[in-house]
């Protein structure tokens, strides 16, 4: 039997606000739109300014059942964004309302977690034409200078000086018109640059303090390359909540480099480089170093690629089970994939190779197995040899960190 759900995978504590908070919150910011839509333009953007004390490090998942989230304290940062993007979802921002998922996890030994959004498979705008992972920014195409008033939560902003920290990009968190889950945001560098869709470190590092800053062990952020089904040639990353453990939290890895900086995961779903920090400071800083630099390699090699930042396990030989004591990054390199399959399932993006596959059809989501999944997301994998040959070549540009 499937376990399945008829509801919301993600507690609905986590998106409402008491009268008492509000109360308690009256004199702080406010990331809540203005009643009358013409002062939203004059509103501006808020400000969300943290400090490196709240970079969370313990969280974890309730031992027994996972309604005891509904009882996990909200961080600064969830009430920020929860919050304003309730309301936004109140006030008809979106393509379309998100009403309750029905999630259920796939028998085998994966553990899929699969999850009915059909909405978002029929209303999600149309991917730009994309013909290279390399491509420059086009202005007239569509990109996050042209949202509309009002998909701005917040301006995501460190406190200046934290020990070991470069230079921060600024960083706007908005909305995700056709969201996959509930608290689905995109983390957008100052869009008025320009930056193509190629990771950067300062959005990388702005991503896995999103992470950090999250008091929900489920809120994970994601990175789609060009060819990687990023449908939007527009630097972003993808920020959500997924009240589920995944597959790479826990899976085993094995150690590529002598110093331990690159794992292989070869676990199931899909096998991919693991990085790894046990939290914040000058380690944190040499990881997201470390990945741009891979990200790098494969964008100028034209190697399409997805990444994922989860609370995880350490390297090594671990379980589904265990403790989320740090903070993965894992990285695939993939065959490269323009515009959409309209026929499959699913299509094969960040979340799908970390095991989370939101599905498009009815009759899919009650006929898909394992096998299935496996077979569609196999598909999409470097072959062998160009799989082996990825691998050396990042392992050789890690190793010269050790020199």
């Amino acid at each position: 039997m499937r376990e399945c759900e008829r509801t919301s995978t993600v507690p609905e504590g986590l998106f409402q606000v008491s009268p008492m908070a509000a109360a308690q919150d009256s004199n702080e910011i406010s990331y809540l739109l203005p009643p009358n839509r013409k002062d939203w333009e004059e509103k501006g953007i808020p400000n969300f300014v943290y400090r490196q004390k709240e970079l969370l490090e313990g969280i974890q998942w309730p031992r027994t059942a996972p309604s005891l989230l509904d009882r996990t304290p909200r961080s600064r940062f969830d009430s920020a964004l929860c919050a304003a993007w309730r309301q936004r979802m109140e006030l008809g921002l979106f393509r379309y309302r998100l009403g309750e998922l029905q999630t259920q996890t796939l028998p085998g030994v994966v553990g899929f977690v699969a999850q009915l959004n059909v909405e978002r498979g029929v209303q999600r705008r149309r991917p730009q034409n994309i013909w290279s992972v390399r491509q420059a920014f086009d202005p007239e195409q569509f990109n996050f200078n042209k949202i509309r008033p009002g998909e701005v939560l917040f301006r995501l902003l460190r406190e200046p000086d934290l020990p070991g920290a470069l230079q921060q990009d600024d960083i706007l968190v908005m909305i995700n018109v056709s969201p996959l889950e509930w608290g689905h945001v995109l983390l957008v560098p100052e869009p008025t640059r320009g930056l193509p869709q190629r990771l950067l470190p300062g959005a990388l590092r702005a991503g896995v303090e999103a992470v950090l800053l999250s008091s929900h062990p489920g809120f994970r952020v994601g990175f789609n390359s060009l060819g990687g089904l990023a449908s939007v040639n527009h630097l972003h990353l993808h920020g959500y909540y997924l009240a589920h453990r995944l597959p790479v939290e826990g899976a085993p890895s094995e150690p590529l480099d002598p110093g331990g900086r690159l794992h292989l995961l070869q676990a199931l779903p899909a096998p991919g480089f693991l990085f790894y920090t046990s939290g914040p400071g000058p380690d944190l800083e040499a990881l997201i170093g470390r990945v741009c630099r891979a990200t790098d390699y494969l964008t100028d090699h034209e190697i399409a690629h997805n990444l994922f930042v989860t609370r995880g396990a350490p390297p090594g030989k671990t379980s589904p089970s265990s403790a989320l004591t740090g903070i993965r990054v894992i990285l695939w390199a993939r065959k490269s994939s323009f515009g959409v399959k309209e026929g499959e399932a699913f299509n094969v993006a960040l979340c799908e190779l970390a095991g989370h596959l939101p599905i498009k059809t009815s009759q899919d989501f009650g006929s898909l197995t394992e096998a299935a999944a496996l077979a569609l997301i196999r598909d999409c994998l470097l072959p062998p040899a160009q799989a082996e040959e990825v691998q050396a070549a990042l392992v050789a540009l890690i190793s010269q960190d050790e020199q």
